[in-house]
């Protein structure tokens, strides 16, 4: 007798069969979205320009500036030489933050839209540049944010998925957490002391800070790569090697 329509899928071993379900696989197309490349871009060329960007606008200073002891605010501030090389600098940053925010689409929704609060935070601090007799309280205040809201952003980027990399994870990210935290606490008391290595400490915690982003784009991705291979393993029919 032949067999009936659906017979073959009938045969299948449930698990088999379960894969064929169009609101199963769904579900694992929405667990499992990628981070498309302009995002790991925008979240590598972040750091990368606030770097070079820090880089040569110190270079182009007088003989005074020290950036051990002043702010990468005083580059693009009005008592800096050339301070159009910071401030498109500090602009880029702030349009790939947010670039990178709303690119990450693998996280949850509150953790992109406080990576955006960042980036609009930078751009806020670009717009009240620093006057030559010390920063206002409008400058002070996006930097404050800027700190805070990277140094938070960690926990809401932390999965409890089974299969993920150590860095998503909860004690991942609360290990970056608590790093990210000691590094603007000891940014914040540096600026309220005037030590002299206030420069340093921003451009350290600023580069370390920066960086998060990009790793968490690239271990979404190779997350993704993972769960892709096997959900194209399970989708094949035992014993014929071929997929559905």
């Amino acid at each position: 007798m032949l067999p009936g329509p659906g017979s073959a899928t009938s045969e299948l071993p449930g698990s088999a069969t379960s894969e064929l379900l169009p609101a199963d696989h769904s579900r694992l197309l929405r667990a499992g979205r990628p981070v498309p490349g302009w995002a790991v871009g925008t979240a590598l060329l972040a750091p990368v320009v606030l770097v070079g960007g820090w880089l040569i606008a110190g270079a182009l200073q007088p003989a005074s500036y020290s950036p051990m002891r002043q702010t990468m605010s005083v580059l693009a501030g009005h008592s800096g030489t050339d301070r159009w090389v910071m401030t498109a600098a500090l602009l880029l940053v702030g349009s790939c933050q947010i670039a990178t925010g709303a690119g990450l689409i693998a996280v949850r929704m509150p953790a992109r839209i406080l990576l955006i609060l960042t980036g609009l935070s930078t751009l806020g601090i670009t717009a009240t540049p620093e006057p030559a007799t010390g920063p206002t309280s409008r400058h002070l205040a996006f930097a404050v944010s800027c700190v805070v809201t990277t140094a938070v952003w960690p926990v809401l980027v932390a999965r409890r998925a089974p299969a993920q990399p150590w860095i998503l994870s909860v004690y991942g990210c609360a290990t970056v957490t608590v790093i990210f935290a000691g590094l603007s606490c000891w940014l914040l008391i540096a600026a309220r002391d005037g030590g002299g290595d206030l420069g340093m400490v921003e451009r350290l915690t600023s580069v370390v800070q920066g960086l998060f982003p990009l790793v968490v784009a690239l271990a979404l991705r190779q997350t993704h790569g993972t769960q892709a291979t096997r959900d194209n393993a399970a989708m094949s029919v035992p014993g014929t090697g071929k997929q559905l």
